[in-house]
């Protein structure tokens, strides 16, 4: 067993990766063989992701407030706190808050020295995001 106290400070999401407020903390980096990563993602009203992909898929477990999401091609879904989303591996997607509401997920993706956890794509553009 190991107990890791709150050291880590809350990260402010880069903007090469999100449009808007997003703030991020840590929840799990298991060291190797695991490949497990998790973080806590707080969206404020109309914050989102850019478009993304994740070689070893990614689920996303809604905890508080309205959000969106959507895959390139798909209709824009409303997801609400208990819902899980999972993104298939590569499969290319965004997720955030309604325009009117923060959304809260933790975010659970694995990664190892073959595959990383993510690969950034082009920002949403508000036309996509507006689109639903």
């Amino acid at each position: 067993m190991k107990i890791t106290r709150s050291s880590i400070a809350t990260a402010k999401g880069p903007t090469d990766w999100f449009t808007g407020d997003v703030y991020i903390d840590a929840i799990a980096a298991a060291p190797a063989p695991s490949r497990l990563r998790a973080n806590l993602v707080h969206f404020m009203p109309g914050a989102r992701t850019h478009w993304h992909r994740h070689p070893l898929s990614q689920t996303v477990f809604v905890t508080e407030g309205i959000g969106r999401c959507q895959r390139r091609g798909g209709p824009i879904e409303t997801i609400h706190p208990g819902d899980r989303v999972l993104f298939e591996a590569n499969e290319e997607h965004w997720h955030g808050a309604a325009p009117d509401r923060l959304m809260v997920h933790i975010a659970i993706n694995e990664a190892d020295d073959d595959h990383p956890v993510v690969h950034w794509l082009d920002p949403v553009t508000d036309e996509e995001y507006t689109a639903g």
